[in-house]
């Protein structure tokens, strides 16, 4: 017979689980309700509501929403596409839905993640990647792409809300809530998903300041990117077996590599990495060259280097303040974005044409001239531009600045 201590004991075990079952149902339909992150959110008036300059877990928000969305033209890459490709420009694809798949920290692994997911939850007619040496790697980038959030297979959002309920248990999620419901959350700049995935510039324009301007972002951004661990081998194999994959299924490739600013060319070239690029140049011409030989439409343009676009000055050396084409040496401004847009796909109404030097088309028979005219650019660069030369020389140098 049990005993009135057993029976009580018994009871307060019961209440205690009960309460804490009730207050973990309680954090997560708050945290599913208000959604600070937009985690599953898609065409919602929640897409308005104005967020702090940095997007926590925008990877969760945009696999989701490409799901939804299932858009027929879509943007793959890093923070450089994210923030410079414009999903605003229907018209240069015959009024078809685009979507920038792009998310920031992404390394080509990654991405790869990204594109298999949209060709997954979605018939993709064109994909247009962005890529670059140094994120050309297998290593994690900090995109944060979880288990779980590209998954093949059904029941796809059967599993994500599983995920989301699981995420809303968490204690910086509850925080973040309660910090919108109190107003203190940060109201800068839209999500990316309100752009159809492209960053709002608002949000780096913010950064920006904070940072005390474009000069002094200069240095962390081409430390940067000198710091990336790619091109490797393994790389460029898995990057094959994506292409290959999704040229079988049909998608139209657009191949693009970042115009990042001159400089973080210089920044490779004086850290050794320079052979290392062009042999990454050569691989890549060639995997795309054996893709169109078995019949994908694929086509591959580089538009790094020095050129008219890449080679503006900056604030350190005669530049303006705020510079045209860039925000600073790493991540250009969505008039370039429309530049690239404009060469691979023809300049919609009103868009002006790209200079002649930005955005060379590489194939086998084309690339040894223009890995030599790079090398001839970059050399007239070092004699133009002594000082920025100097800058760089004395960078690569330096202790590394975190931002």
């Amino acid at each position: 017979m049990e005993t009135t201590d057993t029976l009580s004991a018994r009871r307060y075990v019961a209440l205690f689980c009960g309460c804490a079952a009730a207050a973990l149902a309680i954090v997560t339909i708050l945290n599913y309700q208000v959604d600070p992150y937009l985690l599953h959110q898609w065409d919602s008036p929640l897409l308005q509501r104005l967020q702090p300059t940095r997007e926590k877990l925008s990877v969760w928000g945009k696999t989701y929403a490409v799901a939804r969305y299932r858009p027929a033209i879509v943007y793959i890459g890093n923070s450089r596409t994210e923030m410079g490709l414009p999903a605003g420009v229907r018209e240069l694809f015959d009024g078809k839905s685009v979507f920038n798949s792009a998310v920031s920290g992404a390394s080509i692994g990654d991405a790869m993640l990204l594109a298999r997911h949209a060709a997954q939850v979605s018939h993709v007619d064109t994909m247009v990647w962005g890529i670059d040496a140094p994120s050309f790697s297998m290593e994690q980038g900090s995109a944060g792409i979880e288990p779980g959030l590209t998954d093949d297979g059904p029941a796809f959002f059967a599993r994500r809300a599983l995920l989301n309920v699981k995420r809303g248990l968490t204690v910086d999620m509850t925080h973040d809530s309660l910090r919108l419901l109190q107003g203190n959350f940060g109201s800068v700049c839209l999500s990316s998903l309100a752009l159809h995935g492209q960053r709002d510039h608002r949000c780096f324009s913010d950064r920006i300041k904070g940072w005390g301007g474009t000069a002094p972002a200069m240095v962390p951004r081409l430390q940067e990117f000198g710091d990336g661990a790619g091109p490797t081998p393994e790389a460029l194999r898995a990057f094959d077996a994506t292409v290959g994959k999704l040229c079988r299924d049909g998608t139209r490739l657009r191949l693009y590599i970042n115009p990042t600013h001159a400089m973080t060319m210089d920044v490779l070239y004086w850290r050794g990495k320079w052979p290392a690029m062009e042999q990454w140049q050569r691989d890549i011409t060639m995997l795309a060259e054996r893709h169109r030989a078995q019949g994908c439409d694929l086509r591959l343009h580089d538009f790094s280097g020095f050129n008219s676009i890449t080679s503006e000055a900056i604030p350190q050396f005669g530049g303006a303040r705020e510079m045209r084409y860039y925000w600073e040496a790493s991540h250009y401004r969505d008039n370039v974005g429309r530049m690239i847009l404009a060469r691979l796909f023809g300049a919609g109404d009103g868009e002006p044409l790209p200079p002649d030097d930005f955005g060379i088309e590489l194939t086998s028979d084309k690339l040894a001239a223009h890995q030599a005219a790079m090398r001839t650019a970059r050399d007239r660069f070092h004699a133009q531009h002594v000082q920025e030369t100097a800058f760089v020389r004395k960078l690569i140098t330096l202790p590394r600045v975190r931002q």
